[in-house]
């Protein structure tokens, strides 16, 4: 009879401690939307804009340059040697080999600048996420964006006290 009362006593224990763990608090945030609307990524999304244009221009112009020196080799081709027009066969494939190099590098900077100005943002925003979380008392924040890793996104949605944390 003792044994009985033991286990049931042990039973007991056992039940009360897994329905303490399952009532943990877990909330939820749409990251990528609370980024898309911090003033940081609106400037750093501005910047990344100005630089894809900049180097839209210069590839622009590099094409047009390419363009204009082949038609004016294509109407003179039947007036000058041989020789000349294989060395301006040659020029025009370095043009093209440099404007495709040159788009290729400038898609690669472009990708690095997003990667550096995203960053700090990135991290400040956890770093808000994980003050909310701690402040609120949340054990689990999981990400609700469209795609993300969602476990549970019928908990509270911390998305407004994280804008508050952040200053807009």
């Amino acid at each position: 009879m003792k044994q009985i009362k033991t286990l049931v006593l042990v039973a007991l224990l056992v039940l009360g401690v897994s329905q303490l763990q399952a009532q943990d608090k877990i909330a939820h945030i749409n990251v990528s939307d609370l980024m898309s609307k911090m003033p940081e990524m609106q400037a750093a999304k501005a910047e990344l804009e100005k630089l894809s244009l900049s180097y839209d221009n210069d590839y622009k112009i590099m094409v047009e340059e390419f363009q204009a020196k082949a038609r004016k080799y294509e109407g003179e081709v039947a007036t000058v040697s041989a020789a000349l027009n294989e060395e301006r066969g040659k020029e025009l494939q370095d043009m093209q080999n440099r404007i495709v190099q040159f788009r290729d590098s400038a898609g690669q900077k472009l990708q690095e600048k997003e990667v550096e100005l995203v960053k700090p943002i990135m991290e400040k925003a956890k770093a808000a996420i994980d003050k909310v979380a701690k402040d609120k008392g949340y054990k689990y924040v999981l990400d609700s964006t469209s795609g993300g890793s969602v476990i549970v996104a019928e908990g509270t949605n911390i998305y407004n006290e994280v804008k508050t944390a952040l200053g807009f």
